[in-house]
């Protein structure tokens, strides 16, 4: 049994504690409202699946220091929150413990990192999907891959040596035993997870799809598919997705697949019915992660000499949007 908590307990937050303590580990969600944290300890966590309701005993508190220590923090918080919920984390942390972002957007990584250091923290992504129907209650609505890797190119411990996630021993070569551990842990949960050598190319592999579909759905209030399938539209998609794998290129990130426009066009197609999270987030009146995504591959473009000018308009719109109804 591992001691593990999440950090951010939406949707994808209490899908993966759910499982988790449903496989036997020590689960705890740091919640930032006092009264959340009280309603998921008091009635637990409800995952929807296969027609199907299992239900989850975890501790939450708002308080790291009374959660922790644990082995593994599992950092789900929107990219906006990432700098404030990297705060907690040496309170919340044992003295051997890991991070392990599986966030979107650009700059999450750093951000846990800048606290806790680069050999204390892995980052990845995420292809499941969860519908939150309420506190602590979600759907399981997709089913996908996780993949993820170290966070610095920093020897890590040798698979043979390796129990928990916290434990450091020998080093050797990356996909480091440590990523490897929580990739059979979260696989051992019913969530299948690989490890991989390292973590810019699942970053910008996910980050490319989401600048091609984020911030045009929510501009067009349209599913994903339809972003691909109206003629107006898909030339602009083609373009958020080309110049997101160009910069990438330019940084020398060697990408998980040959082409970001078909990459991103094949995630729009897969997802066809999906509302994406940003146009969700604008809905609901919450601030979005467009400055993570669209305004991230602007702003690095710019570092790097290559022209964005439509990630950086759209990043303006969805900005503008946020002004407007008052999320900044």
């Amino acid at each position: 049994m591992t001691r593990i908590a999440i950090v951010g307990p939406g949707a994808l937050g209490c899908l993966f504690g759910g499982l988790l303590a449903l496989a036997g580990h020590d689960v705890r969600m740091l919640a930032r409202r006092a009264e959340h944290a009280e309603r998921l300890a008091r009635d637990g966590l409800r995952i929807e699946r296969d027609g199907a309701e299992q239900r989850a005993t975890v501790r939450a508190d708002t308080d790291p220091a009374r959660l922790g220590p644990v082995d593994l923090a599992i950092v789900l918080v929107k990219a906006t929150d990432t700098a404030a919920a990297a705060t907690s984390l040496p309170a919340l942390l044992g003295p051997d413990g890991v991070a392990v972002s599986l966030q979107n957007g650009l700059g999450n990584v750093d951000a846990l990192a800048s606290v806790l250091g680069v050999g204390r923290v892995l980052g990845g992504v995420t292809s499941q999907g969860a519908t939150l129907l309420g506190p602590g209650h979600v759907r399981h609505a997709g089913f996908g891959p996780t993949s993820l890797a170290e966070a610095g190119d920093s020897p890590a411990p040798r698979v043979d040596d390796v129990e928990t996630p916290g434990i450091r021993t020998a080093p050797s070569r990356e996909p480091s035993a440590r990523a490897i551990a929580i990739a059979a842990l979260l696989d051992a949960a019913g969530l299948p997870a690989r490890a991989a050598p390292a973590v810019e190319p699942l970053v910008w592999g996910k980050l490319i799809a989401n600048a091609a579909i984020n911030a045009l759905g929510t501009l067009l209030r349209c599913p994903n598919g339809a972003l691909v399938e109206r003629p107006s539209s898909a030339p602009l998609f083609d373009g958020l997705a080309a110049e997101a794998g160009a910069v990438a290129a330019a940084l020398g990130v060697a990408l998980p697949f040959p082409d970001a426009i078909e990459h991103a066009r094949g995630v729009a197609r897969v997802t066809a019915a999906n509302r994406n999270s940003m146009l969700q987030d604008i809905e609901a009146g919450r601030r979005t992660e467009i400055d993570a995504i669209n305004g991230g591959v602007a702003c690095l473009g710019a570092e790097v000499g290559m022209p964005t000018p439509l990630n950086a308009t759209v990043a303006a719109l969805i900005r503008a949007i946020e002004e407007g109804t008052g999320l900044r």
